[in-house]
């Protein structure tokens, strides 16, 4: 008689934070700027259907990296929650950390007891009546939630743009200088993965490096939540819109 395969617990939960944080690398990086009246999402993203910046409720947006199915299957999960506890309690009731929490719940429960992680990282946001209310949440993969202040930056050059942004930051930006400071910081994350490409490429012939690592208006999904709208806090910056804040 055959003895089980025995792998430990703890290889198991390191391979499964392994192969998740591989598939997060390979997506395009989201930051998510403080800004003087309210909170500023930016992401690299060609497509315009497939949303990596949602709105959930009134005044609580989501932005996630990672694979688009699983976390759209997050988000939805969000706006559902949002809506039943708002209408079956109080509008007031529907809090980002109330669904930071719903989240960390769900993505700590599938990263144990499933075979496969989720391969998201997630932020959800809610912007206050003053900055000193705005909150902002970092998800994991594995349903970890650190509470972030400022700015937080996802996916593959997240670490290189945290670095930008900590030189480059400072409190009560106005909107257009925060968001040429997001876009600034994806830029320098990709141009720093174009010359880890480039390194690859002298001792791989066959990698080619992208000749480029400037950022066009319409590579880009930008939102924001703005506390001085009357209604809907949450509002898409259209790309024409978008080219002439970049240029001004």
């Amino acid at each position: 008689m055959s003895m089980p395969f025995y792998v430990s617990p703890e290889q198991i939960i390191k391979d499964k934070a392994d192969y998740a944080r591989k598939g997060i690398a390979r997506g395009r990086s989201v930051v998510v700027v403080q800004y003087k009246n309210g909170i500023a999402f930016v992401a690299e993203n060609p497509s315009r259907a497939l949303h990596k910046i949602s709105e959930i409720y009134d005044c609580i947006a989501f932005a996630a990296v990672g694979k688009y199915n699983e976390f759209e299957s997050l988000r939805v999960a969000g706006v559902r929650l949002a809506d039943t506890r708002g209408y079956s309690y109080d509008r007031q009731d529907v809090t980002g950390r109330g669904l930071a929490n719903a989240y960390a719940q769900t993505l700590g429960t599938i990263f144990t007891e499933n075979p496969k992680p989720f391969e998201v990282e997630l932020v959800v946001a809610e912007v206050g009546s003053v900055a000193a209310q705005d909150q902002m949440y970092r998800l994991t993969f594995d349903g970890s939630v650190a509470d972030e202040h400022g700015f937080v930056a996802m996916g593959g050059s997240a670490d290189r743009i945290t670095e930008f942004l900590k030189q480059a930051y400072a409190p009560d930006l106005e909107f257009p200088a925060a968001l040429k400071l997001a876009v600034e910081a994806i830029a320098a994350g990709k141009a720093e993965t174009q010359a880890s490409e480039a390194d690859e490429s002298k001792t791989n012939p066959s990698a080619e490096p992208n000749p480029s690592a400037s950022i066009a208006p319409e590579m880009l999904e930008v939102a924001v939540l703005d506390r001085n709208r009357s209604r809907r806090l949450f509002q898409r910056i259209t790309a024409e819109r978008l080219s002439e804040l970049l240029r001004a």
